[in-house]
């Protein structure tokens, strides 16, 4: 027992892995918002969450215009807002990311030499799930805060695994924290706990916890801060076939296994599913099936959902899964099944993934498409001296959420006044999300023939208006 907890407590080269991958994934998130590729959703609207919880004041998100805990009851944003009380900048967001998926590793490395399997299968394993693509995908797609659950989940298992009850329940409220929807894959992890690895106190208290959590966040803390309206719009309504609310939809779920079946059965499902288990099919078989129990609200959602983005390896809604795919590959490899079992092997087939389906080569390409007004759009912020109130595109909107109020020139629901802002910053060449150069056009038009505006900035494309004194 001595010997196996000394090679515990050696991650050797994981450690330089987790570092270097890190300083990649912080690296990347940087440069993608440099060159005005993150969004106001959902970037803008966390960095001005936790900027205005920092400041004291209520954080009223001006894109969903409800408090933020109304959008998926993620308290978490209090912790990172004591980031922003030392220096208030975006840039935590993008190191607590990168640092959080990086970190995913060393319990893995722990789990992986638990189980048994030898050093080098275990190095492989932790570097599996780093060039696993949606690792390196999600640190470009803006920031959100379940990252932080990936190595906590992890670190709940290590922690049930090694009879460590006070780090188990830090890391499920931890979890919790991140995404009221993560208290079911709480529920599920104790579930497995409960029945596969006959761990009844961790396994009860995460069961318990994922429930009771989920009960309040969806009863009583997302309507009570963002409102029944809110609730149907950013949570409900992908699954509006099946209902109009939580409770209708769950007994939909059972009464009408049609609507349920058609929406699963599809090409769109099964391509969605070759996406998920293509890095790690490799290491995954019957005999190690066990931990993916704790996937299943995850893979159930995406599934069921009628939203495209829930099917891709590019957003965030599959990361839950991760960390029980890899449990899966380890249980596996601990009862010498799997295709692959050579750490060369291993790498290689990882490295083969990562290089067919990261976006890595967004960098070259779309990522560059407004490179033509970097340095305009640039100088043009810059001249925003003040906290007052910003109507601008989605794109240039994540750069200037230090305030309270900021609007996007979104065409289908333009402003109603215009005189309601002090800057208004178009970019007539790359109007952005969800607009087009005949509505930029149009905006700026409309300010030109009005002497409630000054034209503080123009080249290239880019114009900022000042309100008149």
């Amino acid at each position: 027992m001595m010997g196996w907890k000394k090679k515990l407590i050696e991650p050797g080269p994981v450690t330089w892995m987790i570092g270097l991958s890190a300083v990649i994934l912080f690296g990347c998130s940087i440069l993608r918002h440099e060159l005005f590729q993150s969004n106001a959703y959902d970037l803008g609207i966390f960095d001005q969450a936790i900027y205005l919880i920092s400041q004291g004041q209520s954080p009223i998100s001006s894109f969903l215009d409800f408090h933020i805990l109304g959008d998926h009851a993620a308290w978490i944003f209090y912790f990172l807002a004591l980031f922003y009380k030392i220096y208030p900048s975006v840039y935590w967001l993008f190191a607590v990311q990168a640092a959080a998926l990086a970190l995913g590793a060393m319990p893995i490395w722990y789990l992986a030499r638990h189980a048994g399997l030898a050093v080098q299968q275990a190095i492989a394993v932790a570097a599996m799930y780093l060039l696993y693509p949606l690792v390196f995908n999600i640190n470009l797609f803006d920031f959100h805060p379940e990252v932080i659950a990936v190595p906590a989940l992890l670190g709940a298992v290590l922690a049930a695994r090694l009879e460590r009850i006070g780090w188990f329940c830090l890391s499920i409220f931890l979890t919790l924290g991140c995404k009221a929807v993560l208290s079911l894959t709480v529920a599920a992890l104790g579930v497995w706990l409960l029945v596969f690895e006959k761990k009844r106190r961790c396994g009860a208290i995460a069961l318990v916890s994922g429930v009771v959590w989920f009960v309040i966040a969806t009863k009583i803390v997302i309507p009570f801060f963002g409102g029944q309206a809110a609730s149907v719009e950013r949570h409900i309504a992908r699954y509006a076939y099946l209902g109009n609310s939580f409770s209708e939809i769950a007994q939909n779920f059972f009464l009408k296994p049609d609507l349920v079946l058609g929406q699963v059965f599809s090409l769109d499902n099964l391509g969605y599913l070759l996406l998920v288990i293509a890095p790690v099919l490799w290491g995954l078989s019957l005999q190690g099936m066990q931990p993916l129990v704790g996937a299943l609200p995850t893979l159930g959602l995406n599934l069921l959902a009628d939203f495209p983005t829930q099917k891709n390896l590019i957003h965030q809604y599959s990361l839950p899964a991760v960390p029980f795919l890899v449990l899966a590959v380890i249980s596996s490899l601990a009862t010498n099944r799997g295709w692959l079992r050579n750490k060369r092997q291993i790498i290689l087939w990882s490295l083969v993934a990562f290089m067919a389906l990261a976006k890595y080569g967004y960098f070259w390409s779309i990522y560059l498409d407004s490179l033509d007004t970097w340095q305009a759009t640039r100088q043009a912020i810059a001249l925003v001296k003040t906290q007052g109130r910003v109507l601008t595109t989605a794109e240039i909107a994540p750069h200037l959420t230090h305030r309270p109020v900021v609007k996007l020139t979104i065409a289908q629901s333009p402003p109603v006044n215009l005189v309601d802002f002090d800057y208004i910053l178009l970019n007539v060449s790359h109007p952005g999300w969800l607009s087009h150069q005949e509505f930029a056009t149009d905006i700026v038009n409309q300010l030109k023939n009005t002497q409630l505006f000054q034209l503080r900035y123009q080249r290239d494309g880019i114009y900022l208006f000042v309100k008149s004194l």
